[in-house]
């Protein structure tokens, strides 16, 4: 029984919840981004390719310098992860950005608070002993 509430104390714990939340959360986004690269930009950079598709670009090696067998280098879908990758970096970045950018708002918003009755003596004392 004591393993089962130590393990229930661990999987309820505000931080276990927060990381499942965010790997969910994380997955959905990439499946946005990802289909923003394949569906939006991909297309647009075809056009100035000559509707060359990034993903399928590949290297065949002939067979006499591979050993019998012919290889296919597929550095195209390379580029597309390096793409995807780039693109989600910078979406997290701004995402980043922004998030610091209102919490920074939300600090400057608050008024400072009042000194209390000891600030303020311990400042008379302070100012006392400054003329002295």
């Amino acid at each position: 029984m004591k393993f089962i509430e130590e393990f229930k104390k661990f999987a309820l714990r505000g931080n276990v919840l927060d990381m499942a939340v965010g790997v969910i959360v994380g997955g959905a986004f990439s499946k946005i981004v990802s289909s923003m690269v394949n569906d939006m930009i991909m297309p647009m950079i075809g056009v100035f390719t000559g509707k060359v598709n990034i993903s399928s670009l590949s290297l065949k090696l002939p067979s006499s310098i591979a050993g019998g067998d012919s290889v296919v280098i597929k550095y195209g879908q390379f580029l597309q992860n390096v793409l995807d990758f780039t693109i989600i970096c910078l979406c997290v970045f701004f995402m980043v950005k922004l998030v610091n950018k209102l919490i920074k708002k939300h600090e400057d918003s608050k008024p400072t608070p009042k000194p209390t009755n000891e600030e303020l003596l311990l400042r008379e004392i302070r100012d006392i002993l400054k003329e002295k």
